[in-house]
């Protein structure tokens, strides 16, 4: 919602005036002076939408403002054309509303054009967040991250490295989209004052690092490389299975840790629905596009979320900091996932994150099944995931 400023009207004013943290309106406006002003200049105010109301015979701004419990000046901040002291029949003022309900369905499976549209409206909404695109796919779809907060602890959660988990995209946007709604509505996560972790914590997410795979498993193969694909699933056109990227290479088979090892010893030698390495490590731009982010960034540990197993690794060759297992038994306990500390695998995203920064790294397989898990599961994993999220940032 945007409002345009007034004689001696301030960012905290409209902070007390709407109960939103003043950081929040210093972040959402930050191409404006917040101790001065300008007349008629145009502020953002998170977490709000401006809705259209039609007066009726007997409505008074006091009135209006008691029965839906506005404040008057908050109703004449929005409508500053108005004489205040009679309102006509009919006339269309508009009225401030908190946001207090999710965008994020759990009925629809999320595709990567359905991930941008609730992306360009986080933004709009909530304007102190960035989403930034860090790099783009074999079909050129930009791979997008979320910021939010400016604490000094840094941490990196991610989903969607495998097509077939797209279900993680949505648990994952969901999780955000609580955050966000925390955030602005002043709400309380779990006895944790959000906007404390919002001023603790600067939090990357990337929902979907894979929108090629993602779309192929929900829609089918694109025209123009219908064959090629068609090919690469021996002839089949079901894809409900596929994990790789479009090309037929698993990215989370992709990172500079013993890729060597995982090139000799996976079956497929040539682009698969899963498991094909690729190549070279970082063949993929997908790939490359995360390992730049990371390189890049000075986070404090990393989160990616795929799925099945109820359980999460969190431990690489010894090169894990003792936080890791702190965290690993927080985690463990908040969710009732089990905490492994190795498997006999590399070239994952986490493993070449703990060997290449000796910082805490963790993969956790969401929920129980055969992949694509149902939507029928998504509030259960949403609950325990859930639990790890908040840990995440707030340890």
């Amino acid at each position: 919602m945007e409002v345009r400023v007034r004689s001696g009207d301030t960012l905290s004013y409209y902070g007390r005036l709407f109960m939103v943290p003043l950081d929040l309106l210093v972040d959402s406006n930050v191409d404006k002076g917040p101790s001065n002003l300008k007349l008629t200049e145009k502020i953002k105010i998170p977490g709000y939408a401006s809705i259209p109301y039609s007066v009726k015979e007997t409505d008074t701004l006091w009135k209006i403002g008691v029965s839906r419990n506005i404040p008057i000046d908050a109703i004449l901040l929005l409508n500053q054309m108005i004489n205040p002291n009679q309102l006509k029949p009919n006339e269309t003022i508009y009225l401030p509303e908190r946001i207090t309900q999710p965008i994020v369905s759990s009925k629809v499976p999320l595709d990567s054009r359905s991930l941008m549209k609730q992306l360009t409206y986080f933004k709009k909404e909530f304007p102190f967040i960035s989403v930034n695109t860090i790099g783009n796919s074999v079909l050129n779809q930009p791979i997008q991250e979320i910021r939010i907060g400016k604490g000094a602890k840094k941490v990196h959660i991610n989903a969607s490295f495998h097509a077939n988990e797209w279900i993680t995209t949505m648990v994952l946007m969901s999780l955000v989209n609580k955050y966000l709604l925390s955030l602005t509505g002043r709400y309380k996560l779990n006895k944790l004052e959000a906007i404390n972790l919002y001023n603790d914590v600067e939090l990357s997410v990337v929902p979907m690092v894979n929108p090629d795979g993602v779309d192929l498993v929900l829609h089918g193969p694109p025209l123009a490389l219908r064959e090629e694909v068609i090919n690469i699933n021996q002839g089949s056109e079901d894809f409900i299975h596929w994990k790789a990227n479009i090309r037929g290479i698993d990215l989370n088979n992709q990172y500079p840790a013993n890729w060597e090892i995982e090139k000799e010893r996976k079956i497929p030698k040539s682009p698969a629905p899963r498991d094909f390495p690729g190549s070279s490590s970082l063949s993929e731009p997908e790939a490359i596009a995360m390992a730049e982010l990371i390189k890049n960034n000075d986070f404090d540990r990393v989160l990616a979320f795929h799925t099945q197993g109820e359980e999460f690794y969190w431990g690489y060759e010894g090169g894990e900091p003792p936080d890791s297992e702190l965290l690993a038994k927080e985690f463990e306990r908040v969710s009732g996932y089990r905490a492994v500390r190795n498997v006999d695998s590399h070239a994952g995203f986490k493993d070449w994150y703990i060997q290449e920064f000796k910082r805490p790294g963790f993969t956790l397989e969401l929920g129980k099944g055969i992949n694509p898990l149902p939507l029928s599961q998504f509030n259960e994993l949403l609950e325990k995931v859930g639990r790890i999220f908040l840990a995440a940032l707030y340890l």
